[in-house]
């Protein structure tokens, strides 16, 4: 059986379960996401710019700053989300409401949707042509039984693919919804990041913001920064865009090696150079969301 055949298999004859509680079984209702108080869309102009790496450090800061969070992670071809927050091989089952998310945390604080729990085996690709990725991603957000969440973080795929699109469409009903972009400073990436500005406008979708993530090198044992993929740029191209900049994220080798382990690096590395970047990141969009997407 292709890797696309189990996920469909897996779609249709997902097995009941109630593993809910408390207040959630509330609102377990398919295609409801009045429970959702703001949607942030992770995008950007072109891959391995670190869209993942920013969603899912996000979800985990807004966490610590208090706030329940879903992530739903729309890269079908590529659904590393789950593997950076060590929710690998875990099972998706259904309840009267829909599909219930894998919760990261004891404490049900996140909530994850990925293609990558619905695979047999994480090495398998998932081969579809269009109208079937979309159809998926319409049936994440139609039918996934998020809860009531302050945030649902939306790790989106690179471009304008239909995936992409379909992700925008499905979301648009929804009038807390704003878009995150993210960039790395070489020329280059920016170029790219500016079409996807410019999607953002032809969509109607509102900006919170831009991130320069791989933003120079800190140097673990003297703090030099060299910027090894130049400097400046995505503040340049906020600029530009007339939208705000929200900071840069230097490389970090704790960063990377936390992601892979599936650990907690907003609270396991206080110290590192990406802890206040993310930080002070996370914050204002805490304080650009509360007055744009209210």
């Amino acid at each position: 059986m292709t890797a696309g055949e189990c996920v469909a298999a897996r779609v249709w004859a997902a097995e009941p379960s109630g593993h809910i509680g408390g207040t959630w079984g509330a609102w377990l209702e398919p295609g409801n996401l009045a429970g959702v108080g703001r949607i942030l869309l992770v995008l950007s102009g072109k891959g391995g710019v670190g869209k993942s790496t920013v969603s899912a450090e996000l979800a985990l800061a807004l966490r610590h700053a208090g706030k329940k969070v879903g992530i739903l992670d729309a890269d079908l071809c590529g659904p590393s989300i789950p593997r950076m927050l060590r929710a690998q091989g875990r099972a998706v089952h259904q309840c009267d409401g829909g599909w219930v998310p894998v919760f990261v945390d004891p404490e049900k604080s996140i909530a994850l949707m990925s293609v990558g729990f619905l695979l047999e085996k994480p090495d398998e690709a998932v081969v579809w042509r269009g109208p079937k990725k979309s159809a998926l991603i319409k049936q994440f957000v139609r039918d996934v039984a998020w809860g009531p969440l302050d945030y649902l973080v939306v790790d989106t795929p690179p471009g304008t693919s239909d995936e992409h699109m379909a992700t925008v469409e499905a979301l648009r009903p929804y009038s807390c919804l704003g878009a995150l972009v993210v960039t790395t400073p070489q020329a280059v990436a920016v170029g790219d990041v500016r079409r996807e500005l410019t999607f953002c406008r032809k969509a109607g979708l509102q900006v919170i913001g831009v991130v320069e993530n791989m933003s120079g090198f800190v140097c673990p044992h003297c703090t030099e920064c060299t910027n090894v993929f130049s400097t400046g740029g995505g503040e340049e191209l906020a600029r530009h865009a007339g939208v705000p900049f929200l900071g840069s994220v230097p490389l970090d080798p704790t960063l990377a090696r936390s992601l892979e382990e599936g650990g907690d690096f907003i609270q396991d590395f206080p110290k590192s150079p990406a802890f206040p970047a993310l930080s002070a990141i996370a914050q204002k969009i805490l304080e650009q969301t509360a007055t744009t997407l209210s």
